[in-house]
This record gives structure tokens, sequence and C-alpha cells, in this order.
């Protein structure tokens, strides 16, 4: 057991009979490694923490982390910048939406997606989605010819990867570039490629909860020179071209210069510093966070009512976080769920929830966005639940965690059934 959380005692609704509780952190990552420590603590030291202010000779930590991130995914470039909503807003004005253009993305989504559209005064256009928490291909096709958008952001979200072959497939057919966010999905595969390597463009982040953490932080990637080159010169790259590692060649940087505005959103060295030997370290990392996931599905594998979100078998997922539907459930039983695991010290987040809270918005909440209504989304998030698996949990207080919401559905699925037998549901 690990000191994050343990099998405390703890009275049941009424101060009935007790139940385990959990008394882990939701929101506490793993604390950085030595080695990220050590790199950090080198850089305050020379205090050259702004990317282009390096000495004689040193190539410096942003430059050599997109190169061992493009290294990474097999991008031919990379580039480095302060967050990820902003490593989005890049690749949208990299591409030239504009003011007004109809922009798709997924309606099962967080708020920095749409977000980054707006930024632009661009047009969301949300695409349904399917069981699965993916896009839904039939709708993606109407919407691609009806709104005439020539740009699919395409969030993945939460880690679930569609079928990236058919997503393709279909942005060909309809003349849709494909900008991926891998926000979620940062050394994930789709038919053992990776994650990001399918769209022209595709930006990642580096929030403290994603797989990186520098607290905030994003990249791009791309093999489109051009594309790059205008996101290097978004970003505010000045004349400091030659200290790049992984951006285009000087001459398609000159091309693009006088046209491209600069929109500083630079990464610092002190944030690559910590980042580079967390990404050689990415590989272990993914393997603890799926042996958790795996841990967490296997103890609600069998609980009435509740149904897991099953993963292809061409999808390599991540799982630093896990969802789960109670399908058909009325608000107030998945109420009844999420207070009974909050007072056990379960946190889970209801996507069906009548107002957003903390991190957690769909995409009814966004006035700013004028969507149109998504029945079929707005079925499946009624019921859909998230939750964190951060790897400072150990494997037993992921069975306890999975034993509390088994109990906890099992209750409120008993009091349901109980309520429909005596004509009160």
């Amino acid at each position: 057991m690990s000191d994050t959380g343990r099998d405390s005692p703890g009275k049941g609704p009424g101060g009935g009979v007790e139940q385990a509780v959990f008394t882990g952190s939701f929101t506490q990552q793993e604390p950085l490694s030595n080695a990220a420590i050590g790199a950090a603590l080198a850089v305050m030291r020379h205090g050259r923490l702004h990317r282009y202010n390096l000495a004689p000779g040193e190539a410096g930590e942003v430059a050599l982390f997109e190169q061992e991130f493009a290294a990474f995914t097999g991008a031919r470039h990379c580039l480095a910048v302060a967050s990820g909503g902003y490593a989005l807003a890049t690749a949208l004005r990299a591409l030239g939406v504009g003011a007004g253009a109809p922009v798709l993305t997924n309606a099962f989504t967080l708020a920095p997606v749409p977000g980054a559209i707006a930024s632009l005064g661009a047009r969301p256009v949300f695409v349904e989605t399917t069981d699965a928490l993916t896009i839904d291909f039939a709708d993606l096709a109407r919407k691609a010819v009806q709104s005439g958008a020539r740009v699919l952001l395409l969030s993945h979200m939460r880690g679930h990867v569609c079928d990236m072959d058919r997503l393709m497939a279909l942005a060909a057919d309809t003349g849709l570039a494909v900008i991926e966010d891998c926000a979620h999905t940062m050394g994930a595969t789709w038919g053992g490629v990776p994650s990001g390597r399918h769209g022209i463009v595709a930006c990642y982040s580096t929030q403290t909860y994603k797989h990186l953490n520098s607290g905030e932080g994003g990249l791009l990637i791309s093999d489109d020179p051009d594309l790059m080159a205008r996101a290097v010169l978004l970003s505010g790259s000045y004349m400091f071209h030659d200290r790049h590692l992984a951006a285009p060649p000087p001459a398609v940087l000159a091309r693009h210069v006088a046209g491209t505005p600069n929109i500083s959103g630079r990464m610092d060295n002190l944030r690559a510093a910590i980042l580079r030997p967390q990404l050689a370290d990415l590989g272990r990392r993914i393997a603890a966070w799926n042996e958790r996931y795996r841990t967490v599905e296997a103890g609600l594998r069998s609980t009435p009512g509740l149904a897991l979100i099953e993963r292809p078998a061409n999808e390599g997922f991540v799982g630093s976080s896990i969802q789960f539907r109670l399908p058909g459930w009325p608000a107030a039983a998945i109420e009844a769920v999420v207070a009974g695991c909050a007072r056990r010290g379960v946190e889970l987040k209801w996507f069906g929830a009548p107002r957003p809270h903390g991190f957690t918005a769909r995409y009814a909440h966004w006035a700013w966005a004028d969507p149109a209504p998504l029945p079929q989304t707005d079925r499946i998030l009624s019921g859909l639940l998230d939750m964190r698996l951060p790897l400072s949990f150990s494997l037993e207080d992921c069975r306890l965690i999975a034993r509390i919401i088994d109990e906890e559905v099992r209750a409120a699925d008993g009091e349901r059934a109980q309520g429909a037998r005596s004509g009160k549901v």
C-alpha cells in the first residue's frame, strides 16, 4: 500500500455499517525525478531561462527537447511553446484559419479546444460522439459538407483514439486538413503509428495532469516545412531561427518572415530542462498507467448497470484516466453515486452535470460557441463518469478505489430498482 491512500473505516449513510474509505489525493502527481531536479537547478544556476539566451556553443534545453520529441514521434519538425492551448491556436493560424471560418471539432472535448478556435474569431462546428467516446464519422461527413469547413481539430479526448485509418480516408474524401489534439494521447498509438502522426500537424500539452509535467507547456509536430516555419515565427522566434534544432531549413523560414506576425508563446529553458528526463522515462510511466487502468477496469467489469469503454485492438492507449458510463440512469441516481464515492474519498467527474465544475464541462455549457443541440452526445454524456489515475496511486489503491465505486454503484442501482418497483421512479 502506498502512503497516498489506505483502507480506512468510515460510516455509511446515516452512520450505519462502516465502509472502506480512500484517503489519497487525485491531484497529487509523481514527484519529479532527481535527474529533472538536477537539470532545473543547472538552469537556475546559470540563469539563462529564455530559450534564445544561450552561451557560445550551447544548444539550449528547449532546442534539445524539441529535437528529442521529434525523434520520439518520428516527426521532421517540432516546436515547444507555452501551453497546449497556444499550440492549438498556433496550428490553426499556421493553416490559415481566420475570423469567421468554420472549424469542425468533437463535441466531447474540453473547453480549450473550441476556445482555441474562438481565439481566432473562427467558429467551432461540433460533431456528435459515439458510445466509444470518439468522433462520429457519419455526422462528421455530413457537417464537413454542410459547413464548408476545411479543417478538423480532432480531439483524442481522455485518450480515446478513433479509427485513424477511416478518419484519414474520410478527411481525404472531404478535403479536410486534420489537426490532432494529442493532449491526452502522448505516447499512444493507432495501428502502431504514434498518436499525432496521422494528421498534418499535432499538438500536445505538458500541463501538470498530462503525460509530461511542466506545470504548463505545449508542443507542435509536423512534417510540413511551410506550416512549421509559420508556427516557429508565430511563436516569437525573432531572427533566432538558427538556434532551433528541429525547425525547417532557414530558406523556408525566410520566405515566411515578412508575412507572419509575432504572437509570442515560447517555452523556456527551465520547463524544457525538467521535461527532457521525463520524456526519456515515458515508456515506464505509460506501462505504470496502463497497469493501474487495467486494475480499476477489472474491479468494475462485473458491476451491474455500469458500462466500461472497451478499447479497440488497434489502439495503444495510455490509461492516465478511466471513463465509464451509467447508461439510462436518472440524474438523481448518478448524483448519488458521485456523492457516495466522494464521501469515501473517490473523486468522480460527471459530464452530465447541469453546471460545469472544475475542469469538467461539456459543449452545451459553452454559450460563447453558440452550439447546436447534439442529442446523441447528450445521451452519452448524461451518464458519463471520469476519474484520474495519477501514478502516485499504488495497485492496491486502485483495487480499493474500484471496490468503492462498485459498492456505491450497486447501492444506487438497488435503490433505483426498489424505487421503480414502488412506483417512485
